[in-house]
């Protein structure tokens, strides 16, 4: 047992009642009495309402696994009218305009990436607020858009085949985006800054103005505006700041390079602003069990605020600290001095009101809403970017942005409102100081969610549809209605085009337009980046100004969509179609015809849905890692993390009601995919294998969420996941 501290009716572990104390509260200007006397009165204050919620979701569920809710869930008009009667959707609130204030521009005005990485890794974290820039060569020749035919190989040392076909697409950016007005970047030898302008040379015999040279072969950028700066001297510059659709772009030049050297202009990177915001996890991505495992991802938190946060990295047999960027400084074009961030602007992603925590314990001794101490914590450890002489570094509008996740409504978006309000309270800061994002990945969320807005208008900045979550709660709200299809056929049905599309069409009719975020969902495969190179350019085309990946160099490629969609003008275009919420393809639910499934076919999407649950589990219990490349049935890596997990674990459950399979032939199943998942996990060193004994709390963990899934709280696997994480953590101990 934890060691505690008695903190008026509160008990608090010890660990995190020093952290408060000696970490967490110098330098905020807040006293330690008067934060754990506000920390108490909101504990009793909104606990009793979070149980309420709790109880109000339980209760919904039962109405919907009525017969008169089964029956009712066949047809979308008896839906709709079911759904209103018992309280599941709401009435319409009218006319809603958000009218949050104070929000940085890379929220606002830009159009970009945003990383979702887990908190509790300072290596992770580090990356990814240094991920605001990305190099996009190193992005192409490191992935698979540069395929390796005709000696295009990426193995071993640096292959000039390969580096002269990224060049090529560098230059074809450069050409599509800051065309010159005349010929191509490709065929320039000099760039200088002339008149204030950019000087472009395509032989040595430019004159001295920046005019055309002897030869005629001098120009200057189409559109002159693009260029915002540079650095070194202007008759030789060793980078170039351009602007295009609101993203930075650099170009560095720089002769004594490898790659410089060989280029005709000196050019040896284009960099582009990549991950404009970056949102770090408290959540789905972590296994954060206990008090120390928090306060790993609280004291990262603290380093992220402070700007001190540092990484140990091991890279190629070399060991260096990473440390945050700064930001970048160039001579402005007009004079004076152009500073760019050099981070992207962090969100943090606490947990949900499901959550629980012994972290505090109550006057009853009970443990209280993790989702108190985050905002608590996060809060207080944001005021550091508030006040003194660290403010700044990362809101230059002087916000915090919180991320909630799991809302069930309305009424529990209120809530979180009221959480907020509280908390800046207790901190002396400003109303509305506090930013929230919602995620939209709650089946009552989605279809209340102009209603949801409303609840926060005054400081919603962030709406984002989390797919992977909602498919989740779409089977498990219906579960008990009939069997859902495959896991693979999902993303084709009715009711996801329509939360897509809805997700957009209310984010724009609530004014978010350069104001708020309108976010999409995560690529999951981080290897296969160039199809995502095709496919998520989809995601601005939709109207969305963010849009999750996976990774720094996911974040330089995706950044290639925003250049090639305005997405501001896309936003316009689509919000005077006067477009309006498919409510009844949001209410047609996506049930499997089992006379159109194959034998084969049902053996293979059990067996996927196993492995991928075992193959999730087996780390997040034994090694405590939340959020990695898992691979699936095929060996192909997937981003995983507890939604993943949600779906996989849903479906076996909601095809176990429904006898699509029996229990034995999970159980053989399971068998089966363990034997797969330890070959998978041979060359891990710290793996411990599953099979044959199939009786480690990694097993037993995957099996109660495939066999007991029904019964878990809207599907969550939270509760089996701690329960097991931390008995597999005790058994660690014992042996150490």
């Amino acid at each position: 047992m934890t060691e505690t501290v008695q903190v008026g009716r509160l008990r608090v572990a010890a660990p995190l009642h020093a952290f408060i104390a000696e970490e967490a509260l110098p330098g905020t200007g807040v006293e330690e009495d008067a934060f754990w006397a506000g920390a108490e009165a909101l504990i009793h204050d909104l606990t009793p309402q979070i149980r309420a919620c709790l109880a109000r979701r339980a209760e919904l569920q039962g109405a919907l696994e009525t017969p008169a809710g089964r029956a009712a869930a066949a047809d979308p008009a008896t839906a709709e009218t079911f759904l209103r009667d018992i309280g599941y959707l709401e009435p319409d609130p009218g006319p809603v305009r958000i009218t949050t204030t104070d929000v940085d521009t890379e929220i606002a005005e830009q159009a970009g990436p945003q990383l979702v990485v887990p908190l509790l890794n300072a290596r992770f974290v580090t990356n990814a607020a240094n991920a605001r820039w990305g190099s996009l060569y190193d992005a192409l020749y490191g992935s698979d858009v540069i395929d390796e035919t005709d000696g295009r190989s990426a193995d071993g040392p640096y292959n000039p085949v390969r580096g002269a076909a990224v060049i090529a697409r560098g230059r074809a950016f450069l050409d599509a985006h800051f065309p010159l007005a005349e010929g191509s970047h490709a065929d320039v030898c000099a760039y200088r800054i002339a008149a204030g302008a950019l000087a472009a040379d395509r032989s040595g015999a430019s004159g001295a103005d920046g005019a055309d040279g002897a030869d005629g072969a001098g120009t200057g950028l189409a559109d002159p505006s693009q260029l915002r700066g540079f650095r070194g001297p202007a008759e030789a510059p060793s980078a170039l700041a351009l602007s295009h659709h609101g993203l930075h772009v650099e170009v560095r030049i720089d002769r004594e390079h490898p790659i410089g050297a060989t280029d005709p202009a000196g050019v040896c990177d284009i960099a582009l602003e990549a991950a404009l915001t970056a949102i770090m996890d408290l959540e789905d991505s972590v296994a954060a069990v206990d008090v120390a495992d928090k306060l790993v991802g609280y004291r990262n938190w603290l380093g992220l605020m402070q700007g001190t946060l540092t990484a140990e990295v091991d890279k190629d047999g070399t060991r260096f600290t990473r440390a945050l960027a700064g930001d970048r400084t160039y001579t402005a074009v007009a004079g004076g001095e152009l500073r760019l961030k050099g981070r992207a602007l962090l969100f943090v992603r606490q947990v949900g009101h499901h959550m629980f925590s012994d972290m505090i314990c109550d006057g009853d001794g009970a443990p209280v809403p993790e989702g108190i101490v985050d905002a608590l914590v996060c809060g207080l450890i944001g005021v550091h970017d508030l006040r003194g002489p660290r403010a700044g570094a990362n809101s230059r509008a002087g916000s915090l942005y919180v991320v909630k996740p799991k809302l069930h409504g309305p009424a529990e978006v209120a809530l979180t409102v009221e959480l907020c309000a509280r908390v800046e309270a207790i901190l002396g800061l400003a109303p509305q100081t506090i930013k929230l994002g919602i995620m939209d990945e709650e089946r009552r969320t989605s279809l209340n969610l102009k209603a949801c807005i409303a609840a926060a208008a005054d400081r919603v900045v962030f709406i984002n549809t989390g797919f992977l979550d909602r498919t989740g709660d779409e089977i498990h709200t219906s579960l008990t209605v009939g069997p859902m299809v495959p896991k693979a056929t999902m993303k084709s049905q009715a009711w996801l085009g329509a939360y897509e599309d809805a997700n957009v069409t209310t984010g724009l009719a609530c004014g978010f337009a350069g104001v708020a975020q309108i976010g999409k969902g995560m690529w999951a495969a981080p290897d296969n980046l160039a199809d995502m190179l095709e496919a998520k350019v989809a995601h601005p085309q939709a109207g969305a100004n963010c849009a999750w990946v996976p990774s720094p160099t996911a974040a330089t490629l995706h950044a290639l969509h925003y250049h090639a969609v305005d997405v501001a003008a896309r936003q316009r275009e689509l919000a005077a179609t006067g477009a309006e919420v498919r409510l009844a393809d949001l209410l047609t639910l996506p049930l499997l015809d089992p006379e159109r499934l194959s034998e084969s076919e049902r053996l293979a999407e059990l067996d996927t849905n196993v492995q991928s649950t075992l193959g999730y589990v087996v780390r997040w219990i034994d090694q405590g890692v939340g959020c990695s490349k898992v691979p699936d049935i095929t060996g192909t890596p997937l981003m995983e993390d507890r939604a993943t997990c949600r779906i996989s674990s849903q479906m076996v459950a909601n095809w176990l009601a429904h006898g699509i399979v029996t229990i034995a032939e999970v159980e053989a199943s399971l068998a089966k995919m363990a034997a797969v998942v330890d070959a998978q996990n041979a060359g891990d060193p710290h793996y411990v294998a599953i099979a044959p004994a199939c009786d480690g709390h990694a097993f037993l963990a995957a099996r109660e969420l495939l066999l007991e899934g029904a019964a878990q709280p809207c599907g969550y696997t939270e509760p089996i996941l701690h329960r097991r994480r931390i008995a597999a953590k005790h058994a660690q101990e014992s042996l150490t």
